[in-house]
């Protein structure tokens, strides 16, 4: 994977775009924990807030897990026939829309819904981030063998918490502080106070 898309190595605002795989109930384990207060929430979240482009894509005639239709209301679910989104033409006509090289990507299928593009985004040059804590898997097992094969070609794994902070970059600057401290505290993280030494 080259770098020369991203900020000396790390994500940004302007570079990347979050990608949501069948986040839809068909293919949500019935004991999931994929949910709009899990890593995949704040995925979402953090996505928002940052006005990140964002890709949600579903298998057949499904509907996108209602927390995440909330969240996005204005972006248009691309249903596809096809297993690997990759193959999709709509799929890649939204990410042309983007404009992005590095794409964030979280499935709870990792084995298959997430791997399939994945390896062959890579191939076509783009730069694959796969969010650990949002994606799940049909066994741990297989969710390591997606994570593992991902690595393997190339991509970087990372989870939804520290992505928010790699954006955010400052405790206390930025237009969003504000707004990422208090998504910090509802998701049980304590930040630093600022510094009040003259």
């Amino acid at each position: 994977m080259s770098v020369s898309t991203t900020d000396k190595g790390l994500l940004t605002p302007d570079n990347c775009t979050v990608i949501f795989i069948d986040f839809q109930p068909e293919m949500l384990p019935e004991d999931s924990s994929l949910n709009e207060d899990s890593p995949a929430g704040l995925l979402a979240r953090t996505a928002a807030l940052f006005s990140l482009p964002v890709i949600i894509t579903v298998a057949g005639g499904g509907a996108a897990a209602p927390w995440l239709s909330r969240r996005f209301p204005d972006t248009q679910v691309i249903r596809r026939t096809g297993i690997n989104a990759w193959d999709c033409p709509k799929f890649h006509a939204a990410l042309r829309q983007s404009g992005r090289r590095n794409l964030v990507m979280a499935s709870p299928f990792a084995e298959v819904s997430l791997v399939l593009p994945a390896l062959q985004a890579l191939t076509d040059g783009y730069g694959v981030y796969a969010v650990e804590d949002a994606s799940s898997g049909r066994s741990k097992l297989a969710r390591r063998a997606a994570f593992r094969r991902m690595a393997q070609a190339g991509a970087v794994s990372l989870t939804a918490l520290p992505f928010l902070l790699e954006l955010q970059r400052d405790w206390f600057d930025g237009p969003r502080t504000d707004a990422v401290r208090s998504l910090l505290a509802d998701h049980g993280l304590r930040t630093p106070g600022p510094d009040t030494e003259s």
